[in-house]
């Protein structure tokens, strides 16, 4: 099988850029373990000035995960992809990232001479000889095949390095590890993208509004304002204010302060009982 080039990584051609989070592991949709990696990377990303834009669970199905990570390859997103990159036979990530791309796994140098590195220290500490040639080193050695072309992200914890393919990172599950290896890569690849755009958000609190009455409202905002989004997000429970509706919009200051007067207006035009007003930056 020939090998497809792999381009560098590059951000994605749209003024604000797409980011993606594929999260993998029976253990997680199980409920053996709780997933962490969706709030820590949305903190990640946002403490850069960035958004994730979609997360997607995948079960350690070989075929689900060829066809999901098939997809991220070609959108042209920052996709991170968290878990399965192991060598035990529930870890099919790197098997599945190369069979999507149509290329072969090989031993990538950098990432082989780091698992031999830690394999000396583990022998020196232990107070044995290192034995490359033994079969537990060798196994250990499969974490180094990667696709064709890819590179390897650095793993402080235990240098057992991840890989990147053009714009798909592939990381441990395990947050110790993965958590500063998506920091290494949003700074060391993307760091043109950092504060491209500081959002803020401008709700206020509806009370004893309809989502369809106020939708007419909200398109309108989103018309005449250009590159603002407007959100609902109802409550029928909340602790402080009950059944409400709050209301607002997000994007670049600029943009979203004129959006927010606009918004109030039409509001009031509607005759809607408001409560307090929240800013989010």
């Amino acid at each position: 099988m020939n090998p497809l080039p792999l381009p560098t990584p590059t951000p994605p051609a749209e003024a604000a850029p797409r980011f993606g989070l594929i999260i993998i592991g029976d253990e997680i949709l199980s409920g053996k373990r709780a997933d962490k990696h969706l709030p820590k990377v949305i903190e990640l990303l946002k403490a850069r000035g960035l958004a994730l834009d979609y997360a997607e669970y995948v079960g350690d199905s070989p075929d689900r995960i060829t066809a999901t990570l098939a997809r991220a390859f070609t959108s042209g997103d920052v996709v991170f992809s968290t878990g399965g990159i192991g060598a035990t036979p529930d870890d099919h990530t790197r098997q599945c990232a190369a069979r999507a791309l149509g290329v072969e796994l090989a031993l990538q140098p950098e990432a082989a001479a780091l698992i031999r590195q830690r394999m000396q220290e583990l022998a020196k500490e232990q107070g044995s000889l290192y034995q490359p040639d033994h079969p537990d080193n060798l196994h250990r050695l499969n974490m180094a095949m990667f696709p064709v072309g890819a590179q390897p992200i650095p793993n402080p914890y235990n240098r057992i390095a991840g890989f990147s393919c053009a714009s798909v990172h592939f990381v441990p599950g395990f947050p110790v590890m993965a958590w500063p290896m998506i920091e290494w890569v949003l700074d060391t690849l993307y760091p043109q993208l950092h504060q491209r755009a500081v959002w803020i958000e401008q709700s206020v609190i509806v009370f004893g509004a309809m989502e369809a009455t106020l939708t007419p409202l909200m398109q309108n905002i989103e018309r005449e304002h250009i590159g603002v989004k407007v959100f609902s997000l109802p409550s029928v429970d909340h602790p402080a204010y009950g059944r409400h509706i709050e209301l607002g919009v997000k994007g670049e200051p600029a943009r979203v302060s004129p959006a927010y007067v606009d918004l109030l207006s039409g509001l009031h035009h509607l005759n809607a009982k408001l409560g307090p007003e929240l800013v989010q930056k």
